[in-house]
């Protein structure tokens, strides 16, 4: 299990220390860095962080004005040269609170902690899951139900998609927007503008081309560095 995770610091030197800190540790995934918490905002949108190193005194927002006046939010380790914010903090449910200068051990107990909260409510989740493994749609005036294992890739063409499977196809009168809110995240990625791919059916990739089954699906250039991303999930073993 790997955090991605973001600096949020105004201070280059304090910056540099984090990233140097991240690389160390295995489970770390540095996705961006910031500033200030505004410039923060954009990396959490477009991005799936699990974990924010958030300094406390800041320029334009603090940390704190930050916490209180944003919601679903991933983890947050603070980090500062201030102690006297750590009840705050606490309160605002941080993970844990680092007091400048702190060593690498400090910081790797603090990451060890996020890392078990995250493995603690992925166990809850899959607990509390009761989510069936098919859906339903509409197509030639009758209800079909989709197995998703079953499902290959979607492909959009103005209002409607159509539904490769592996028993054939169903063109559905849906958007591509409207089918991927619906779809498991984990598995469905989309890699054009008009295509969904299954990625537990990949079977091989070249460069933009996927090859799912007997198809070759192109990865446009807007989404290629994404997909890749999800699709490859830190399973990319290298030399």
């Amino acid at each position: 299990m790997n955090l991605n995770c973001i600096v949020v610091d105004d201070e280059p030197m304090a910056r540099k220390l984090l990233q140097e800190y991240i690389e160390e540790i295995d489970f770390l995934k540095l996705v961006g860095i910031a500033e200030n918490p505004l410039k923060a905002i954009p990396l959490l949108k477009t991005n799936d962080i699990d974990l924010v190193f958030l300094d406390v005194n800041m320029p334009k927002m603090s940390g704190m004005e930050f916490l209180k006046s944003s919601t679903n939010l991933p983890m947050i380790i603070m980090t500062t040269a201030y102690g006297q914010y750590a009840l705050e903090g606490y309160e605002m449910a941080v993970v844990d609170y680092l007091v400048k200068p702190f060593s690498l051990e400090r910081f790797i107990k603090a990451c060890q902690k996020a890392l078990e909260l995250k493995a603690l409510r992925s166990r809850k989740e899959s607990q509390d899951k009761s989510e069936p493994d098919y859906f339903y749609v509409k197509c030639n005036n009758k209800i079909e139900r989709i197995v998703y294992d079953d499902l290959l890739y979607i492909e959009a063409m103005a209002n409607y998609i159509t539904l490769y499977t592996v028993s054939g196809k169903l063109v559905v009168y849906l958007t591509i927007k409207g089918i991927l809110e619906k779809l498991p995240k984990q598995n469905f990625i989309q890699v054009h503008k008009s295509i969904i791919v299954n990625a537990d059916k990949i079977k091989s990739i070249e460069g933009n081309l996927l090859h799912i089954g007997d198809t070759k699906i192109t990865m446009s250039a807007g989404f290629h560095t994404e997909a890749m991303d999800k699709i490859l999930r830190d399973r990319l073993i290298k030399r």
